[in-house]
């Protein structure tokens, strides 16, 4: 049996200028990207208000509270910590009701915190730039696998 090399080649980019100043870009000035995620975490919400919101809708609404996490961890929103804390303490309390009942219902309070928790994500999302933005999704997984964010129980994702 062959002995494992510790050598592993590191990739080529085919032009590195451009993949530097893509990664010093505003997410802003990627009107496509920032729409796209507007709405999706706005349909979410919508959903999620109106009594229709499903596993996706929730996981939508959970990603964006992750980042949003991930973002203030980086230095991004540290003043609004506890808009952070309010919201995810919302999904959680929504996703134990869910648990129970079979269905995901928010209370006013959750709605307002995460109310909040939206337009800190939008109020993030206008500052950073896209290196950042990875850097941020790169946290939250690492996170997720450490145990330390928040996501659906089993309970729910068997349904």
């Amino acid at each position: 049996m062959r002995k494992k090399s510790k050598y592993k080649p590191k990739p080529v980019l085919q032009n590195p200028l451009g993949f530097v100043l893509e990664n010093i870009t505003p997410i802003t000035q990627h009107e496509d990207y920032l729409l796209n995620l507007q709405l999706k975490n706005s349909s979410a919400m919508e959903r999620l208000l109106k009594g229709k919101a499903d596993k996706k809708d929730m996981n939508t609404l959970i990603a964006m509270s992750n980042i949003t996490e991930a973002l203030q961890l980086m230095g991004f929103g540290t003043e609004y910590k506890e808009v952070g804390i309010d919201g995810r303490e919302a999904l959680i309390g929504i996703i134990m009701r869910a648990v129970k009942i079979r269905r995901f219902t928010p209370t006013g309070k959750e709605i307002q915190s995460l109310n909040m928790l939206m337009e800190l994500h939008d109020a993030q999302m206008d500052v950073i730039t896209v290196k950042v933005m990875d850097e941020a999704v790169n946290l939250a997984k690492k996170q997720i696998i450490q145990r330390q964010a928040t996501v659906l129980p089993d309970v729910l994702l068997e349904q």
